[in-house]
């Protein structure tokens, strides 16, 4: 069975050479992350006589026993610095938020667990529980009576290095990227400025990426992290974005940078956005999109189908295709799961729901919302006032944003910060 053992054990304790003599003491732990699931320690920082000098690890014993002893002939009197891609586990993790990849959360790492791996030391865990907190302020003995916390494997561990000067370490894109843009947004939502900036630039690898997220953040955080961005690098990401989310994002903006980065976004994105920006947020108008999925009243299965798949409208709004007559009026809306079950040769208004169900722009969220339900719809056309053509649809998880508290996330959602 592999011995673990904890960081806190080592901290601020003293460090003996080979005849049992006190040298100094232990400052902190160094390990190297980077390509290592659990990454290795490579040396501990000692503080002797004020300086703090690094030892390398292969020049440390005792660390199983609990009583580190220098094995070296001779200590090296430089002082101590960092080298590119090393963390200093006690400064640089403990106490502070990691991100938990497996469960989308942010943790905070009250105790770093280490372990000696095929004759090598490795920081293999994080224990995000009191127990640790508790067996610090009264003691190993008193510690233990406190239920055990859910120690999380370091390889699902992502830490933060904005506060590490010279680390030359990022967030892996790619980690992130496994994660759901909602469950990202949540991260830089618990995370500091800092912490949430290092999220925001990891994701900006991949530009749609970071148009998700940006969506999925309160409207606080949209600001806060487009106050430092350029107008063209603000109208980057809007110009990504769905247009009703940007047109949302742009009204809330400092008047005197609307203008300027409605302008700079690209065609036709910046008509669609003009368009809703007539409208007040919280009305139909304010919650529809203009991107939907229609084809004309003679078309057949085949080709509603082929329409879905060249769409770039969102996902959630190609539930249904609306079919539409010569003037623009929806004349039925053919479910996705009909059109799949259909034969493609029919006609997709022959498996559409004829009795439509509609609002207007100026109808505000709470009729459109008693529509939907009313209807059982997940995806409603907006007409507009003349019932003269269809201008957009209204989605539910629009609708379910809209009617939810204000910071609902923040209070109820699944990734709040783990004690």
């Amino acid at each position: 069975m592999t011995n673990v053992l904890h960081l806190s054990t080592f901290i601020r304790r003293p460090i003996f050479d080979q005849d049992g003599d006190r040298i100094g003491r232990v400052q902190d732990l160094v390990a190297r992350v980077g390509l290592d699931a659990h990454p290795p320690l490579v040396g501990v920082v000692i503080r002797i006589e004020g300086r703090n000098l690094f030892v390398p690890i292969r020049k440390i014993g005792g660390l199983a026993e609990g009583r580190v002893r220098f094995e070296g002939r001779r200590v090296d009197l430089r002082r101590f610095e960092r080298r590119p891609g090393e963390i200093l586990l006690s400064e640089d993790l403990l106490a502070r938020h990691l991100i938990n990849l497996v469960r989308g959360r942010l943790i905070t790492a009250n105790e770093i667990e280490l372990a000696e791996i095929d004759g090598k030391w490795e920081v293999v865990g994080v224990d995000p529980g009191r127990r640790p907190i508790v067996r610090r302020l009264l003691g190993r003995r008193l510690g233990a009576s406190v239920p055990a916390g859910s120690v999380v494997d370091f390889a699902s561990i992502e830490p933060f290095v904005s506060h590490v000067p010279s680390a030359r370490l990022k967030i892996p894109y790619r980690k992130l990227a496994k994660l759901h843009p909602a469950q990202i947004a949540d991260l830089v939502e618990q995370a500091s400025h800092d912490e949430g900036e290092e999220i925001i630039d990891a994701v900006g690898m991949d530009r749609e990426l970071e148009a998700d997220v940006f969506e999925e953040l309160d409207t606080t955080h949209q600001l806060e992290f487009l106050e430092s961005r350029s107008d063209a690098d603000a109208a980057r990401v809007l110009g990504r974005m769905e247009p009703d989310n940007a047109a949302d994002l742009i009204s809330e903006m400092d008047q005197e940078r609307r203008l300027p980065v409605l302008e700079l976004l690209p065609e036709p994105q910046q008509h669609k956005v003009r368009q809703l920006l007539q409208y007040n947020q919280d009305s139909a108008g304010g919650l529809m999109n203009p991107d939907f999925v229609s084809v004309p009243a003679t078309a057949t299965v085949d080709e509603a189908l082929a329409e879905i798949r060249a769409s770039r409208a969102p996902a959630e709004a190609q539930n249904a295709v609306f079919v539409l007559d010569e003037t623009g009026q929806p004349v039925g809306a053919a479910p996705i799961a009909a059109l799949i079950r259909a034969r493609g040769k029919d006609l997709a208004l022959s498996v559409s729901r004829t009795q439509l169900a509609h609002v207007h722009p100026h109808w505000d969220v709470l009729r459109v919302s008693r529509k939907m339900s009313d209807f059982n719809l997940t995806v409603l056309p907006v007409l507009d006032e003349e019932h003269s053509h269809m201008v957009g649809v209204i989605t539910v998880d629009d609708v379910l944003e809209e009617l939810l508290p204000q910071g609902w996330r923040r209070e109820f959602g699944p990734s709040s910060v783990e004690e």
